[in-house]
């Protein structure tokens, strides 16, 4: 009766646009726009009024829900103009199906009309979400805004082309686009750094605050974020702590992102201490924030705190994500908790619904084998449903190492087999496995092992190690005698030895007493 009443009200307005606006704008449901996008057909006005019934559909709570409908009312419309696609484009972007705005622009492209300064970002935004394969369109795109002129007309289309060849993997396109920019704003800066920082150039990316600095821009919060996360990466406290000074010397507002970034640098430079201190103060917190913390936890050898701290996580009602489970599961591995390592992963799929990614599968393997579970641990591996990659089998390889006897021949023998498949050329595994047959003492087995690497041409990884002096990493290589100062070095080394064996205890029964 209603639908009835309403489509009589429609038809007695049909000379009446400014009355069919005002029905337009107070149409609550989508049941109520559909009527007078029927009543707009029929009465031949949907060319004059379809793109304030588009508008209204869009500004429908819960827009997504809408945006198919939108989408194809839109397509419906005889001859739609730029604004309307650029209307539908952004939310389209944002939305779970970024596809939809990709196939949007191709539409607009092929029905004549060109793209504008609002076009180009959001449809970039939307390629970024379908990165890697999304790169040809994101080159059409720099096509478009280089033919255009909006490459250099708007700061904000370069801006967007560098997020979307940065979520490709390409820095260096990302980079050049960077370079030819004829204006930058601390926006530009930012998404170079995060580009940097997204692609594992974490010494780029402290190379350039430094340019961005001396260029004259002032960093903002989300440049120190960056700043941040591109120190822990490094394992560079050095320039975590300044990074971590310079918010405060500016005293810029400590957001949910910078205290979050704060945490994870001091916890994952074995600062665990100002990491928890940090936490502690923080008023707010999210389920990054939390994990952060846990993960700082377990990677520094303190189990017990990690999952006491979980427990405060799940009294606080954060739900956990995937990032929380795979420091719980490094906290069970080194406390040698297999049981609770167990429930945890469990717990991940069947209580919070999280789908394993390999690192768990790797995590749980190292729960087991780290703990001679090495039969239980093998098992695993062989009933896991995704395909084995090779960092689970030289995981449990390396537990095999740990706890090597001739007990574990056999799980040895499938391991290297399905790392010869997998990793033929990869020096490391013959390493390991000729390792453990000599410390089982099967010779025949380990030399067979270090001929076929010999036979293979393949050459044992150079050990390294690394030590931070001054704010700079400075590295050591095997068998290098190249770097600055390692005569000097190699002299202190051996001063040391000859004194360490110089030197006895008076008492040596006192010195075994002793609690040092």
């Amino acid at each position: 009766m209603a639908t009835a009443v309403g489509s009589r009200r429609l038809h007695g307005l049909a000379t009446l646009p400014f009355a069919i606006h005002a029905l337009i704008a107070a149409a609550a449901t989508v049941q109520h726009l559909r009527q007078i996008h029927g009543h707009l057909l029929t009465s031949g006005r949907i060319d004059s009024l379809g793109p304030a019934l588009l508008r209204r559909i869009i500004s429908l709570p819960s827009p997504h829900s809408h945006l198919p409908l939108a989408h194809k009312f839109l397509l419906s419309l005889p001859s739609p103009t730029l604004d309307l696609f650029n209307l539908l484009l952004p939310p389209l972007a944002s939305s779970p199906d970024p596809s939809a705005a990709a196939c949007l622009f191709v539409r607009l492209r092929r029905g004549g009309l060109r793209p504008d300064a609002h076009t180009l970002p959001h449809v970039l935004k939307a390629l970024a979400r379908l990165a890697p394969g999304s790169l040809p369109l994101v080159a059409a795109t720099h096509v478009e805004a280089v033919k255009s002129g909006l490459s250099r007309a708007v700061v904000y289309v370069p801006n967007a082309l560098m997020y979307a060849y940065s979520a490709c993997g390409h820095l260096g396109r990302a980079m050049q686009v960077f370079d030819e920019m004829s204006g930058r704003t601390v926006v530009s800066w930012n998404t170079a750094l995060t580009a940097c920082a997204d692609n594992d150039r974490h010494e780029r990316c402290a190379g350039m605050f430094v340019e961005m600095v001396e260029a004259g821009f002032e960093p903002d919060q989300t440049t120190f974020v960056v700043m941040l996360s591109a120190a822990a990466e490094l394992g560079n406290l050095v320039l975590g702590k300044w990074a971590h000074g310079q918010v405060l010397n500016r005293r810029l507002d400590m957001t949910l992102q910078l205290g979050t970034a704060a945490v994870n640098i001091y916890a994952k430079c074995g600062a665990v201490i100002y990491a928890s201190r940090l936490f502690e103060r923080m008023t707010v917190r999210n389920v990054w924030t939390w994990s952060a913390m846990i993960v700082g936890f377990s990677q520094n050898g303190m189990a017990r705190e990690a999952l006491e701290l979980f427990n405060k996580m799940r009294d606080a009602s954060i739900a956990p994500n995937y990032v929380t489970f795979l420091g719980l599961l490094c906290a069970c591995s080194h406390a040698g908790l297999v049981d609770e390592g167990r429930r945890f992963f469990h717990e991940m799929q069947h209580v919070y619904g999280i789908k394993p990614m390999m690192t768990h599968y790797s995590a749980m393997v190292d729960v087991l084998g780290r703990n001679g579970r090495l039969q239980e641990a093998y098992d695993f591996v062989m009933d896991m449903p995704v395909k084995h990659d090779p960092v689970v089998w030289r995981t449990l390889l390396s537990a095999c190492q740990l706890h090597s006897s001739k007990d574990c021949i056999d799980i040895v023998d499938k391991v290297q087999k399905k790392l010869l498949e997998l990793e033929p050329r990869r020096s490391g595994n013959y390493v390991m496995v000729a390792n453990i047959y000599s410390d089982i003492g099967s010779w025949d087995k380990a030399a067979m092992a270090r001929r076929v690497m010999r036979e293979g041409g393949m050459k044992k990884m150079a050990g390294e190690s690394c030590v931070e002096i001054g704010g700079q990493i400075q590295r050591f290589i095997s068998g290098d005698d190249s770097c600055p100062g390692f005569d000097g070095a190699c002299k202190i080394l051996h001063e040391l030895n000859i004194n360490m064996r110089q030197w006895e205890p008076v008492d040596k029964i006192l010195f075994a007493d002793a609690d040092i």
